[in-house]
């Protein structure tokens, strides 16, 4: 199963990560979103990117002219139709990718693999809605995608085997490092990372600690890179809260139930870095 093309559809903060490596990789990319701005914003992004990285010697200035001579940008889903490997990269909202792979399976050629860089809908699921199940499969790409090394790659009840080592070969063509994971609600990566967050936000809304405060314990005190609350800033506060419901939907355990101040803080906009706002504020 040989992969030369590569759709991404979603040309939101991870599709745009997702694009510039799978051109930068050789693969022939075609971008797609159906939201104008979002290509125009992902034109400049990606463009941006790849020159970043040639100043930065880790590509060749021919490597990165050939990268984005290797991009095609869309707002029709039909740009899609050729590729061998299709990666959905839209809202992490369980309705509009099972209406995108529905989609998707009419328009993709039949060999093609669908892929979702979901972060916790089940991949089975996903599966269900095309008469590939097979070649369905999940490939979650950490933020920010251009830098992080991990894809989770998810195996749904139906995937096939041939799927799953054409998609861990992709990956390490990427230059990510492939980590297979069972198909339960958000996986490893989410199923860990969102009740530390989600607990975090429960100290800031307790009164606990400042925002700075539980950052810096956790920064300085575990060694973690970024602090919680800083994090989700950078993921998006609504992403977060579409992570927990999946989630607490999932397990029916109140462990996963969000904390309301992230509810009122997406119901009020304050989305973090993308909205300029979150736990902290943003230059725009």
């Amino acid at each position: 199963m040989e992969m030369t093309k590569i759709a991404v559809v979603g040309c939101g903060t991870m599709g745009r990560g997702i694009i510039q490596v799978a051109a930068a990789s050789g693969y022939r990319v075609a971008a797609v979103d159906s939201f104008p701005k979002a290509v125009e914003g992902a034109q400049a992004s990606v463009k941006k990117g790849l020159d970043k990285w040639a100043e930065k010697g880790k590509l060749t200035p021919e490597a990165a002219a050939a990268a984005w001579q290797a991009l095609a940008f869309s707002g029709e889903l039909g740009a899609a139709a050729d590729a061998d490997l299709v990666i959905e990269a839209i809202v992490e909202r369980q309705d509009a990718k099972l209406a995108l792979f529905r989609a998707l399976d009419g328009l993709a050629k039949p060999e093609a693999v669908l892929a979702s860089n979901t972060s916790s809908i089940s991949i089975t699921l996903l599966g269900a809605q095309v008469k590939r199940p097979g070649r369905v499969i999940g490939m979650h790409f950490m933020n920010p995608v251009p830098l992080m090394p991990l894809v989770e790659v998810i195996r749904g009840l139906a995937t096939d085997g041939d799927t799953v080592a054409a998609v861990l070969e992709t990956c390490k063509k990427m230059g990510k490092t492939p980590v297979e994971a069972h198909d339960s609600p958000g996986f490893v990566s989410n199923r860990v990372l969102m009740p530390m967050i989600n607990e975090a936000v429960f100290c800031l809304y307790e009164g606990v600690g400042t925002a700075e405060a539980i950052d810096a314990v956790m920064k300085l005190g575990m060694n973690h890179p970024m602090g919680p609350l800083a994090l989700a800033d950078l993921i998006g506060l609504d992403v977060c809260l579409d992570i927990l419901n999946v989630l607490h939907d999932g397990f029916k355990d109140p462990k996963y139930r969000p904390c309301p101040l992230l509810v009122k803080m997406v119901e009020g906009g304050f989305l973090g870095k993308k909205s300029g706002k979150g736990f902290y504020p943003y230059a725009g």
